[in-house]
């Protein structure tokens, strides 16, 4: 009869001691008998799990193809070597199943005594589930319909001195989850698998992009100016020069400066960093991606993120129809186009276009319990009722147009309205998903709002921006009109792979210290 190897319950730091202590033995014995694992520096990895099985089925089809006087008594594939991860363990006594899994997925590797020699058989019995090992030997069917390797040897490549959670309950709470991501990705298939999607979805960004001709570049994250964004930045001091330094909150300004030089079109996909509260949509430090394109605006800027989200979801997820949660939305149609005061007109019923002034602004928000601070504008409120009223009815695409530019000191001014910038927000899933301009291209209108800003940021926003001399000083050679535009990349990874919180799409999100 069968016996399984469970992973023993860990319920007591005693426990765990008590755990420790027998696998630490084991490697002792193993080092004194001259057979340390740690003392090995390579191993044969000839293919991975699903390399393996894709390649048997191939065989099985073509062997089915064959007239049947010519099939093989047991199709099968000599000469496999796996590494992997110990991870379930049947014994029956002079015959075993255990499961490895390894960076593709999991396979069934069946270790027999009379196969691998007795000597080799009882030490393999010593080992621990969590150990890593390397099997060699041939692909087969068992006769349960699995497909398995058959080992021939078997070697132990790494001991595993602590257990790995108890197979049942497994490892579900998240904050050990977040603090151990280690442990997550070991015992959890489908966290890998989601940081492999992160990985193709920024291959895909760069395909989409390069075939643009974007060239993508790096700027730098420690700057004595941390512009580009409303947000406050974490401060360091560089001890050589004896100067404060902030970590960028954006990466706008040293992109424009290349549009100034001639670059003309490119993209950077980078940290960023923000000081600001974490909830399920945010993160201290973050991957941004900001583009800029010359000789074109907020519209060609609209036209091509709504052509890579497509590229996106047909690539990574294989339709433009995804579902989040437990709702469907539909990339493939056109987005929807909505000015922020029509959105606000549409869900909260006020027209701002009949607003006269700030005064009149503040009374409408007293009235609808808009919450608001005496130095907010006219254009403050507009937004504050869009937050307030709109971003959660907007589940499918649209962009939202035309903002005020009280809120938008780096965007060029719609020419028939002063009053109102050439910008757009992306929203998917209520979620903002991007932020694009028309540029903002005149040195003396950018100098003016950055007086405004820096005024803003004396009377006590702490997310203002300030004077970025040389910054001006590159407009003033010239700037050509340009649009641009940042994505929220974790974001638009949780989207594509269904995550519910920004957490699960980070490796190693920010976490409060244990102590």
């Amino acid at each position: 009869m069968a016996e399984e190897k469970n992973v023993p319950v860990v319920e007591t730091e005693k426990d765990a001691n008590e755990l420790r202590k027998i696998r630490v033995d084991k490697l002792e014995a193993l080092q004194a008998a001259g057979k340390d694992p740690f003392q090995i520096t390579t191993a044969d990895q000839s293919a991975t799990s699903v390399e393996v099985t894709e390649a048997f089925e191939k065989l099985e089809a073509e062997t089915a193809e064959l007239p049947e006087d010519q099939r093989p008594e047991q199709v099968k594939i000599e000469n496999v070597s796996l590494c992997g991860r110990i991870m379930t363990w049947r014994d029956m006594g002079k015959a075993n199943f255990v499961d490895i899994t390894d960076r593709a997925g999991r396979m069934q590797v069946y270790v027999r005594m009379n196969d691998i020699g007795e000597e080799e058989f009882a030490e393999f019995k010593k080992w621990d589930i969590g150990d890593i090992i390397e099997v060699k030997g041939y692909v087969f069917r068992t006769r349960r319909g699995q497909i398995s390797v058959h080992a021939q040897s078997v070697r132990l490549l790494s001991k595993s001195l602590l257990p790995l959670p108890e197979k049942f309950h497994g490892l579900k709470d998240t904050d050990t989850r977040y603090r151990q991501r280690y442990l997550d990705l070991i015992v959890n298939p489908d966290v890998k698998t989601t940081f492999y999607k992160r990985s193709l979805i920024l291959k895909k960004i760069r395909n989409f992009l390069d075939a643009q001709n974007f060239i993508e570049v790096e700027t730098p994250m420690l700057v004595s100016n941390a512009g580009g964004a409303a947000a406050r930045p974490f401060v360091t001091h560089h001890n050589s020069l004896n100067e404060d330094f902030k970590l960028r909150i954006s990466l706008e300004l040293y992109l424009k400066r290349l549009i100034i030089g001639g670059m003309e079109r490119v993209y950077e996909i980078g940290r960023v960093f923000r000081n600001e509260g974490m909830d399920t949509r945010h993160n201290p430090e973050f991957t941004l991606m900001e583009l800029y394109q010359a000789y074109t605006d907020y519209h060609g800027m609209m036209d091509l993120t709504e052509n890579m989200f497509r590229y996106l979801a047909t690539e990574v997820c294989g339709s433009t129809v995804i579902t989040y949660g437990d709702k469907e939305i539909d990339l493939g149609k056109p987005f929807e186009r909505l000015t922020m005061t029509d959105a606000v007109k549409k869900y909260a019923g006020v027209d701002f276009d009949a607003v006269k002034d700030d005064a009149e602004a503040k009374k409408l928000a007293k009235e609808h319990n808009v919450e608001f601070e005496e130095r907010h504008t006219k254009g403050d409120i507009l937004n504050l009722f869009f937050e307030e009223f709109c971003e959660d009815k907007l589940i499918q695409p649209t962009f939202i147009m035309d903002h005020p530019v009280d809120i938008s000191p780096l965007t060029k001014r719609k020419p028939s309205r002063p009053d109102q910038v050439e910008r757009f927000e992306l929203y998917i899933n209520t979620w903002e998903m991007c932020n694009a301009y028309s540029e903002l291209n005149d040195p003396i209108d950018q100098r003016e709002r950055f007086k405004a800003q820096d005024a803003a940021a004396a009377a006590g926003d702490e997310e203002a921006n300030h004077t970025d001399e040389d910054f001006l000083t590159a407009m003033e050679y010239g700037m050509p009109p340009t649009g641009g535009i940042g994505y929220g990349i974790d974001r638009l990874v949780m989207l594509l792979t269904n995550s519910p919180s920004i957490r699960d799409v980070l490796l190693f999100p920010t976490m409060k210290p244990l102590d």
